[in-house]
């Protein structure tokens, strides 16, 4: 019946595992009380690894729970294990563990097959212009999703691009050409990683497809390199989006990121042919074939080789397809079967078939030519004489003859399935043109005199016949037995506008295949889907426009399919830092393009191009009720706006401004982040911004709130007389106060007073020293009877330290 508390408080908070992100995170510790009437609470805390504990006191009503927030902060790997002593009204002292595991966000590459540490993947020997894939697995061994993204390092200590390693030294240093070769290669092209960036959740594993595709280099003119063979040593980087710090201090063996070596060889197709490569057929008859055999023969010591011939008119090859394995031979028989008559020479291709990567689907290998070889064949075809036979000519006699008959030699000329009917055009003249028939039209044909046969013959109804020289209309019977009707005529129309339109469909489906086929070859971010040159007109170059073309830098942007490089990075990074922009940024995108841009959804790759940074923002020694800064880097490498937020509930970053800014592409910035305390102790805090409203991060403030201090030159002072000045002179000597904080400090000299009083003086007496600056006073010793030798000053700095100085008066005595 008597009203009383019962408060009831959780034993232990358990943080699990996180990541060590410099952030702060929070949980709650919850303080119930089931009784009638409130209670009170105390809490007590004597570490250092809880950042803070809000309320350590409070009365807790009936019925109800109390919330006490605690903070730690995940800058490094530890475990966590604090007890906080909690006093509760009517139970007395309960602790309440605080457990927390801090990990690091570790990325790992692991075989498919094994699931082991992978450190190095060994393509090894491809021939120049095919390709060859191997597969990994990208393993999250952390507790929170991570965004990563693959970087190539070209410029890394160790890699190779090109080189025999199987040469000597003095061959490869001699080599000069190739080096200036690889200096403009594109390494991105020789290695592809399908996919580049992504998404990891928790302890989640991922399959990433590496695609190595060796491209030969040219050297110099005169260089012999048709049998070299050319060595790579390249190194992946997979690393976390976020880790921004790279660009401010060298980050050596971080965990957040993981190397794979990648080695391979490129070797040339050396497949010789004997005889070849020209090879000539013995001459035959239309009819006949020679055949010659060829023996093919892969030089290649590592690889095998699979061919395959060109279809040729007139030549067969046998086999046509075949695979030869390394350092062997196979026989190929080429046969020459002429179907016309004369010398024939044709451009055999043979076909080097092997493994490549579709431009549109990175991640199928598809079978195609990579290498073409070509042969020449020459052959001729002789014609066979034949016998002319004598026949006479029982008909008409014709144009060209002799009294009895004419030459007809068999099988010579085109034969013809149609009556001889001239189809001869003599309306150019009308000289025997009857006048009734002056005004006949052009489109009638004209018939011989000897072209009865058909004239009689069941003819078309639209077609006329006139005579050749008086163009009178000829007679032609259509015999009904035989003609079409107006129905099977109609039918025969139809029948041939159907087959028309089939041939024109198909001539368009092909043109429009064919036009596919050419937009996919020139739909780059260069093309941009457009033939080069085609319609268009060469410009007028003028020297004016290669300095304007210095002064204006174009960067095009990166292929999603492409992989980010270190060179390409750095090239784009020295761009953005050149065009710094100190102030007159906007707070909000106001143009058309800004907002458009400010909307995008950034990828892992354009988020890894985007710094902002450090992440952890260090203050140092700051004082209490001064004012501190430090820039927050913003380095857009991005060729788009982006929109910056930081949104900062601290009071002690309340100053802070501005919180937004659109950062324009290609460019560098900063916002000054100004700190300002009224409470002595060691601060933490992290504040959180925003990229275009949609990927968050997080910025660490750390601080050590101090009070004033002044420092001095030296503890004690030893004052001796002047030269050159009489013994009972002042003696004097300097001391110098140093102010090491960023607040001025208000001092004041004291001197300890003793029975003998003091001969000792210092000016000035008070003042003030300057943040980061120091002053110089000056000790003066008073001589005179009885007067002390020793003095002692209390430095006594306003709401600071004190510091004792000491001083002493060397006297020499003189003899008579």
């Amino acid at each position: 019946l008597i009203p009383c508390c019962c408060l009831e408080i959780q034993s232990e908070v358990n943080f699990g595992a996180v990541i060590a992100n410099s952030k702060i995170i929070s949980k709650e510790i919850s303080i119930a009380n089931c009784g009638s009437s409130s209670g009170t609470f105390k809490i007590s805390y004597d570490g250092v690894v809880l950042l803070n504990i809000e309320p350590t006191s409070g009365a807790v009503e009936p019925k109800s729970i109390k919330k006490v927030k605690v903070d730690i902060c995940t800058d490094v790997p530890r475990i966590i294990r604090e007890v906080i002593k909690v006093e509760l009204e009517g139970r007395g002292c309960t602790e309440v563990w605080i457990k927390a595991v801090v990990v690091e966000q570790v990325l790992k590459v692991l075989g498919v097959s094994c699931g082991n540490i992978l450190e190095c993947i060994n393509f090894g020997p491809v021939y120049f212009g095919s390709s060859k894939t191997e597969q990994i697995s990208l393993y999250n061994e952390s507790p929170e999703c991570m965004d990563w993204v693959a970087v190539l390092e070209d410029d890394a200590i160790g890699g190779e691009m090109g080189t025999d390693l199987q040469r000597s030294a003095d061959a490869g240093l001699q080599d000069l050409s190739l080096k200036n070769t690889i200096k403009g290669v594109d390494v991105s092209s020789l290695i592809l990683c399908v996919p580049n960036q992504g998404t990891l959740l928790p302890y989640e594993k991922s399959l990433v497809t590496l695609c190595f595709s060796p491209k030969k280099f040219k050297r110099d003119f005169g260089v012999n390199d048709s049998s070299m063979k050319q060595d790579y040593a390249l190194f992946l980087r997979f690393e976390a989006v976020g880790n921004k710090d790279g660009y401010l201090q060298a980050l050596m063996n971080h965990p957040h990121r993981t190397e794979l070596a990648l080695t391979g060889s490129g070797l040339p197709v050396m497949l010789t042919f004997s005889p070849g490569p020209v090879i000539k057929f013995m001459d035959c008859f239309l009819g006949e074939q020679t055949q010659v055999l060829c023996t093919l023969k892969n030089e290649s010591e590592s690889l095998p080789l699979t061919f395959s011939f060109h279809k040729t008119a007139n030549f067969n090859i046998s086999p046509k397809k075949g695979r030869i394995k390394k350092k062997s031979a196979k026989d190929v028989i080429f046969s020459f079967s002429p179907h016309q008559i004369g010398t024939l020479k044709v451009k055999q291709v043979v076909d080097i078939i092997g493994t490549g990567v579709e431009k549109n689907n990175l991640q199928v290998l598809k079978t195609k030519s990579f290498h073409q070889i070509y042969l020449s064949f020459t052959g001729v075809c002789k014609s066979k004489q034949k016998n002319i036979l004598f026949k006479i000519n029982p008909g008409i006699t014709p144009m060209i003859s002799n009294a009895t008959g004419r030459f007809v030699a068999d099988g010579a000329g085109q034969r013809t399935d149609t009556a001889p009917v001239a189809i001869l055009k003599s309306t150019q003249t009308q000289i025997h043109t009857h006048q009734i028939n002056r005004n006949c039209k052009d489109d009638a044909l004209i018939a011989f005199p000897n072209d009865r046969a058909a004239s009689i013959r069941p003819s078309e109804w639209n077609k006329k016949y006139r005579t050749i020289f008086t163009k009178t209309e000829r007679y032609h019977y259509i015999d009904p037995e035989f003609s079409y009707t107006e129905c099977e005529r109609l039918s025969k129309e139809a029948h041939k506008e159907y087959y028309t339109d089939f041939i024109s469909s198909l001539r368009q489906r092909r043109l429009q295949k064919d036009a596919v086929r050419q937009f996919y070859i020139y739909n780059n971010s260069v093309n941009i889907g457009l033939k080069p040159a085609e319609g268009l007109k060469s410009p007028k170059i003028s020297i004016a426009d290669f300095h304007k073309e210095k002064l204006q830098f174009k960067m095009l942007p990166l292929d999603e399919n492409c992989l980010l490089t270190s060179r390409k990075l750095a090239e784009i990074g020295s761009k953005s830092s050149v065009k710094e922009v100190r102030s007159g940024l906007r707070a909000m995108p106001s143009s058309t393009q800004e907002k458009e841009d400010c909307n995008l959804t950034l990828t892992s790759k354009q988020l890894h191009q985007i710094l902002i940074g450090p992440s952890t923002m260090d203050f140092g020694d700051v004082c209490v009720y001064s004012t501190t800064s430090r820039k927050l880097h913003i380095i857009n490498n991005l060729l788009v706006h982006i929109w910056i937020q930081i949104e900062i509930e601290i009071d002690e970053l309340q100053q802070t401004s501005p919180l937004s800014q659109v950062v324009p592409p290609l460019t560098k910035t900063h916002i000054p982040i100004i700190f300002e305390t009224h409470t002595l102790g060691l601060f933490k805090r992290s504040f959180t911004y925003t990229i275009n409203n949609q990927h968050h991060g997080h910025v660490l403030v750390v601080a050590k709130a101090v009070s004033v201090e002044l420092e001095l030159s030296a503890r004690e002072l030893i004052l001796n007389p002047v030269p050159g000045y009489l013994a009972g002179t002042e003696f004097r000597t300097t001391v110098r106060v140093y102010n090491l904080r960023n607040y001025p400090a208000e001092f004041t000299w004291k001197p300890i007073i003793t029975d003998r009083r003091t001969a000792f003086s210092i000016q000035p007496a008070k003042g003030f020293v300057e943040a980061y600056r120091d002053l110089e006073c000056e000790v003066v010793w008073h001589p005179g009877f009885n007067s002390p030798e020793v003095g002692e000053f209390n430095l006594c700095v306003r709401k600071g330290n004190t510091i004792k100085l000491k001083c002493f008066a060397k006297v020499t005595l003189i003899q008579l």
